[in-house]
């Protein structure tokens, strides 16, 4: 989906200020007979969801409030998020870790176990197939997420390279793991109401961590991690129990953390700084560019070893001809395909997302632009409907992150 939810978002809940309810809803779920649900559909619809097709899914793009106040109280409480249409997996056997090394930009073997990472699956032109969180459980066992709408050409490509490997004499196999559903608890509040849920000690564990445990009497994957720039949690549960799980977090919080939808999700990630798949990042785009360069490990940078690694270390070491940076500006908020323009009327690149900040009450917006022009306060015109309007390179994140570190 192009253009940014947050736009989408907007525009669904116009239009339903505009019409009949009954009448957008019948035509809504009639026409998407075909898509897949994950089984919090009909929580999500009696909840006052409104559903929308995305990556494949029918998914919530909000619930009776709006967007603009979902956002904000994910920051000042909590919101949960169904992304059950994420597809999780795990990786098993003594040779899985320099397997998928193979594939992703990690030091996966520097992980310490029970430890996490943002990665990016690459090509061999070193663009980005996908980006995912992986987590080494053991030394035998990682387990990862990635994007619904990548799932299919994930699957494939981790697939060819396992058969390959495998053929060679290579131990790993793979679970991928459909019984599962994946919920996101984010906020101020995710911790101190999750904690009500189980008697692991919650406070002893960090960013980027993983344990098995029980929450809410279900055996649970739980992440330290999240998309929205917030302290939170990714919870893998068993499918069964995802409803219940749902049903006592609202509940623990007593109407502080709300149901939150796709729109509120993707200005969350906008205000944080992250990219998404398929805007932010595509598979012409090397991690380089993206602003990922962080995410390689020092040891993959000395070894390589993954696909399109020369490519990568060349950038690392000459540097990228484009860059991912943030931006301010006036007049309507940027979207994706602005053209940006330097100060003499020059082309030097695109917006990839862009929206109004619920939380900071202004346009932000992130984009490439070519290598000279990415410093932070440089002056631009970013172009839209054919008006150019004024603007400036800043620092990403626009609103600082509040991970919980040690």
């Amino acid at each position: 989906m192009r253009g940014g939810l947050w736009q989408l978002g907007q525009s669904i809940t116009r239009r339903l200020a505009q019409a009949d309810k009954k009448t957008i809803g019948r035509r809504c779920f009639a026409s998407d007979a075909d898509l897949k649900k994950t089984v919090l559909y009909d929580f999500h619809v009696v909840n006052g969801g409104k559903m929308v097709p995305f990556a494949g899914w029918s998914m919530p793009i909000q619930y009776k409030d709006s967007i603009m106040d979902s956002t904000i109280n994910c920051r000042e409480n909590g919101s949960l998020f169904d992304v059950a249409h994420m597809c999780g997996l795990s990786l098993k056997g003594k040779d899985a870790i320099p397997f998928l090394e193979k594939l992703v930009i990690a030091d996966v073997a520097g992980l310490a176990p029970g430890t996490g990472t943002l990665t990016v699956f690459t090509n061999e032109k070193g663009g980005a197939i996908d980006d995912s969180v992986i987590t080494k459980v053991t030394n035998d066992h990682l387990y990862l997420v990635v994007n619904a709408g990548c799932r299919d050409k994930d699957l494939a490509h981790i697939e060819e390279h396992m058969k390959s490997f495998k053929s060679k004499g290579g131990d790993v196999s793979w679970h991928i793991h459909d019984e599962r559903s994946l919920l996101a608890l984010q906020g101020p509040l995710a911790a101190p109401v999750l904690q009500h849920l189980t008697k692991d000690d919650l406070s002893k564990m960090y960013f980027g961590e993983f344990r098995v445990l029980d929450i809410n009497g279900a055996s649970c994957f739980l992440t330290r991690t999240g998309y929205t720039g917030e302290d939170g949690f990714e919870i893998s549960v068993p499918s069964e129990n995802a409803v219940d799980l749902a049903k006592a977090i609202l509940e623990k919080s007593e109407g502080k953390v709300r149901l939150t939808g796709l729109g509120a999700r993707d200005s969350l990630r906008l205000e944080a700084g992250l990219c998404l798949y398929g805007n932010d990042m595509e598979q012409h785009i090397t991690p380089v560019e993206a602003g990922l360069t962080w995410a390689i490990g020092k040891r993959r940078r000395a070894e390589g070893g993954f696909l399109g690694a020369e490519v990568i270390l060349k950038q690392i070491e000459e540097g990228p001809k484009i860059r991912r940076v943030g931006f301010f500006s006036s007049g309507p908020p940027p979207r994706s395909h602005s053209e940006i323009q330097d100060s003499n009327g020059q082309n030097i690149g695109e917006i990839t997302s862009g929206g109004f900040s619920p939380c900071l009450k202004k346009n932000i917006a992130m984009g490439y632009v070519k290598t000279g022009n990415h410093k932070a306060g440089t002056n631009v015109k970013i172009v839209i409907r054919g008006k150019s309007y004024d603007g400036a390179v800043t620092k990403m994140p626009f609103v600082p992150t509040k991970y919980y570190k040690p």
